[in-house]
């Protein structure tokens, strides 16, 4: 890992590496993305089909892109006790957690009288993608298909990277299928996406797409944005942990090689603290700790390419930094943690305190563990359930609202020259 003082003889050129742009907007990945998408949108389940070769090793054909009735009986009856158990616990949580942040329809009476409000209905097909890989992200399933369903979508879609076999993770069947999906393809990456976006003869193009994934997939969620609606930009994983001589080292050690044990080399880990001492620590169990890991190569190529130790001065410059860097997941362990963390308004998801590592928003809390990366949670917040629901505006005027507002309609329709519009509302009134 890169470690930066504030006595460091290259600070300001490694602060602006710090701080550079992350990989999610790499010309060159977007480059390739845009042949794949392309690929796809031009040739369909043919492109498909010869890209899960080149890129998963699976050779299929058409009518084995979906997962049979057989296959999803055959996940259920692997689905062992304790596999069922943790998926009924988060599942618990993340369902309720949802129903109390799902947006309801409502109506008032504005100053002519008039009926106005919102209603909310849910996307009729939305698609989601998990990510599978050399980790299949079981929990990513009930983290958005649970909320898609709490919604009320009636088709939900889902696409996970084929094994080389040419089969799905049979864990991450079971999960999807127990939240809620209603198709499930074994289509990966972004000719996923594009293939939801688009429509091949085997897939029906969705209405949204949602789900996380490698900065391929968040390059193909960008190129196809317009041709359907996206949730976020939730790329390869982030960390940034805040903390002060209080902390546990050895816990900080833990959450750093947790998030960077992903696997894409994309991910990202930061230590921001005004301790000498902690950084130190943190540093020796880091390495103490890599040594026993099964994931150790993939998790020092995150650390030497994207992994930092930053002290600064005081708090108040580790908060500053926190919020340029706007990271995924923060987490937040000092004194006042609660207080700490009230400063902090561009992350993805707070953890507060020590005994909430971002592991449990991972797996079990409750919210969506699908959140904006690279950045982007400067502009973005994560994934909720009202993702999933469609704003409409309503309008009911009666004859006497309506000539409430006509004076207002006429001046508006004379200042822009739009007389059309003026006679639309008068022909109502004058006959």
């Amino acid at each position: 890992m890169r470690v930066l003082r504030p006595k460091s003889p290259d600070r300001d050129l490694q602060f602006a590496e710090l701080t550079a742009p992350s990989s999610l907007l790499d010309p060159q990945i977007e480059s390739r993305t845009r042949e794949i998408v392309e690929a796809v949108r031009i040739r369909g389940d043919a492109a498909i089909l010869e890209l899960t070769h080149r890129f998963d090793g699976a050779v299929m054909t058409s009518d084995q892109l979906a997962v049979t009735t057989s296959e999803l009986m055959h996940a259920s009856l692997q689905a062992d006790v304790e596999l069922r158990r943790s998926v009924e616990d988060a599942h618990s949580n993340i369902a309720e957690f949802a129903r109390n942040s799902l947006r309801k329809s409502w109506q008032m009476r504005n100053a002519h009288g008039g009926l106005v409000g919102e209603k909310f209905d849910p996307f009729q097909r939305v698609g989601i993608y998990i990510p599978g890989g050399t980790a299949p992200l079981v929990s990513t399933a009930l983290m958005t298909i649970t909320l898609a369903k709490i919604a009320g979508c009636p088709e939900i879609v889902v696409c996970t990277p084929a094994q080389s076999t040419g089969n799905a993770n049979a864990a991450l069947i079971y999960a999807a299928r127990f939240a809620g999906a209603t198709e499930i393809y074994k289509v990966g990456g972004a000719q996923a996406i594009a293939a939801m976006a688009y429509g091949t003869n085997t897939i029906r193009p969705v209405s949204k797409i949602f789900g996380p994934g490698n900065a391929y997939v968040v390059a193909a969620k960008r190129l196809v944005y317009g041709q359907v609606a996206i949730d976020l930009l939730p790329g390869p994983s982030e960390v940034c942990i805040l903390a002060d001589e209080s902390a546990e080292s050895a816990w900080i050690a833990a959450d750093i090689l947790a998030q960077a044990e992903h696997g894409s080399g994309h991910e990202r880990v930061w230590l921001v603290t005004p301790s000498a001492r902690l950084l130190k620590a943190v540093e020796k169990q880091i390495e103490r700790r890599l040594k026993t890991l099964a994931r150790r190569e993939s998790i020092e190529k995150v650390l030497h390419e994207n992994g930092w130790l930053i002290q600064l001065k005081t708090i108040e410059e580790a908060i500053a930094l926190v919020n340029r860097l706007a990271p995924e997941h923060c987490e937040v362990m000092t004194e006042n943690a609660s207080r700490v963390a009230a400063g902090i308004v561009t992350a993805g998801a707070i953890f507060i305190g020590g005994y909430s590592p971002t592991v449990v928003g991972d797996y079990v809390a409750g919210p969506s563990h699908t959140l904006p990366t690279g950045g982007a949670a400067r502009s973005f917040g994560g994934l909720t359930v009202d993702q999933f629901q469609r704003r409409t505006s309503i309008v009911e005027y009666s004859r006497t609202a309506l000539k409430k507002a006509r004076a207002s309609i006429a001046h508006f329709a004379a200042l822009e020259g739009l007389d059309a519009h003026g006679a639309s509302a008068t022909v109502r009134l004058d006959g």
